[in-house]
């Protein structure tokens, strides 16, 4: 019941800074979760991207949900950059909290944030970036040395989905002694995983035999998902299992090249370009056999959390965070250094691993954990209430 006359506490403004929402990848989806499960008569939360683009994927639900679109357009030219930040938080009004995801030019960002007196910094990483930053060239090495040491001066409260992804950000595990960083790993919605399903039907919307065997995979057709390797698992595992399918679920600049494979290697047929899709769940539950996973790097891969609570058996490369192992019994890791044999062999494997994890009892583990997206979450809201109870 309101009390006449007292004064309600005014929202708590974040802004969010995620370049852009244009797909459905690991971040945009769980960008959308986070504000799907907000308390919204607590928290004002905007996204302040850098494109001019239309977000068919989430405009309409963006705008149900009272989020502001902030543009701040030309961050590869850091003076026009600056004065469009500037010039944005003007015409959008002041924010308590910068919430940057953009991993090392979010040192930029907390840099113009300060500059613009916002007290409350943070940066949150959600990729393990290591193995690029290795070789990066000179130039860029200079950049990164740049956007740390702005990290490091600025950022009042950082956050990374896994310890990998905060080596790769910082360049090094010193931040384990510093009291403003901290691992907090992304959550996913259980309740999708929870809904009816009629399995037959979903195979049937992508062409697949009820009876075959489906190795999944959810991604986009980019490099560091590694989809040529799975193209050569699948064909060795055609051999000694004919009615296997390969379901690819995601969009991205490499798409065409990997159909053309496909058909080069004579198993077009068996390889389906789903899309981009927003029923990943009911996907993983009624069409798939197993997940892979042959990453060449990741942050913490929210589609390997999103495969144990569907009864997934998954397949990681070695260097996927291990954070993402909640439910060991389903995980295969391998390396990949290995021969395609022993990613034939732990396909085949996965068949038995299947059945010996009913979906009910994977759900029950991750409601525990910590990649439940309700306890997630609470968690964001409780580090931003605990920022805002600092005094200036």
């Amino acid at each position: 019941m309101t009390i006449p006359n007292q004064k309600t506490k005014p929202k708590i403004k974040v802004l969010h800074i995620v370049g852009q929402m244009g797909n459905r990848g690991g971040l945009e989806s769980w960008i959308m979760q986070m504000l799907r499960h907000i308390d919204r008569d607590r928290f004002q939360i905007d996204l302040m991207v850098h494109v001019t683009d239309d977000f068919p994927f989430f405009d309409a639900e963006l705008d149900q949900l009272g989020v502001k679109i902030v543009r701040c357009l030309y961050p590869q030219r850091p003076w026009l950059f600056a004065a469009n930040f500037k010039q944005a938080l003007r015409e959008h009004g002041s924010y308590d909290i910068v919430h940057s995801h953009l991993h090392q030019f979010s040192g930029y960002l907390l840099l113009l944030a300060h500059q613009q007196k916002i007290y409350h910094r943070i940066v949150q990483t959600h990729s393990d970036t290591s193995p690029l930053d290795r070789q990066a060239p000179w130039y860029r090495q200079i950049y990164f040395g740049l956007m740390r040491y702005w990290l490091n001066r600025y950022t009042t409260l950082g956050i990374g989905v896994s310890r990998k992804a905060l080596n790769a950000l910082l360049g090094n595990e010193n931040w384990q002694s510093d009291p403003r960083w901290q691992v907090l790993y992304c959550g996913i919605d259980l309740e999708l995983f929870r809904q009816p399903l009629d399995s037959p039907s979903v195979r049937s919307e992508f062409g697949i035999p009820s009876d075959a065997f489906v190795i999944g995979h959810v991604g986009r057709f980019v490099p560091l998902k590694n989809h040529e390797l799975m193209l050569k698992i699948l064909a060795k595992v055609l051999e000694k299992e004919p009615n296997t399918y390969l379901l690819l679920v995601g969009d991205g600049p490499l798409r065409q090249a990997i159909a053309t494979k496909a058909l080069e290697m004579g198993i077009a047929s068996r390889v389906i370009f789903a899309g981009s899709q927003d029923q990943v769940p009911k996907i993983m539950r009624g069409a798939m056999d197993v997940l892979m996973l042959p990453s060449s790097f990741e942050g913490l891969p929210l589609v390997g959390l999103e495969a144990q609570a569907a009864g997934l058996p998954v397949i990681l490369s070695d260097v996927v965070t291990e954070e993402v192992d909640e439910i060991k019994t389903l995980i295969q890791r391998i390396d990949l250094s290995e021969p395609i044999a022993i990613w034939v062999e732990a396909v085949l494997n996965s068949r038995q691993i299947k059945q010996q994890h009913p979906q009910t009892n994977c759900l029950t583990v991750l409601e525990k954990s910590p990649f439940n997206i309700i306890q997630n979450v609470k968690s964001i809201q409780d580090l931003y209430l605990k920022l805002m109870a600092t005094s200036k």
